[in-house]
């Protein structure tokens, strides 16, 4: 799969929201305001393997597609992902 920039740059921006976050416990900043932004993480990564996981699908449908494939199992692979990444 080829990763285009904007996902590369949703990863960049998840790893400088971890560097905050280390940033804020290194100060002992409060557990709410912690807790708060490790969830913005966690809802930017679900977004973003959706992302993934979704256009890997386009393609690969595309690809079985024109090659005559069924791409039945293609879609529960990607469901079976985004299942797992829960």
């Amino acid at each position: 799969m080829n990763y285009d920039d904007p996902v590369k740059n949703r990863v960049k921006r998840i790893e400088g929201q971890i560097r905050g976050i280390l940033k804020m416990m290194e100060e002992d900043k409060d557990c709410k305001d912690v807790i708060t932004q490790l969830s913005a993480v966690k809802s930017a990564l679900d977004r973003t393997i959706g992302v993934i996981v979704s256009s890997n699908l386009v393609d690969c449908v595309r690809n079985a597609n024109e090659n005559g494939q069924d791409a039945e199992d293609l879609v529960k692979e990607a469901v079976n992902l985004l299942v797992k990444s829960r």
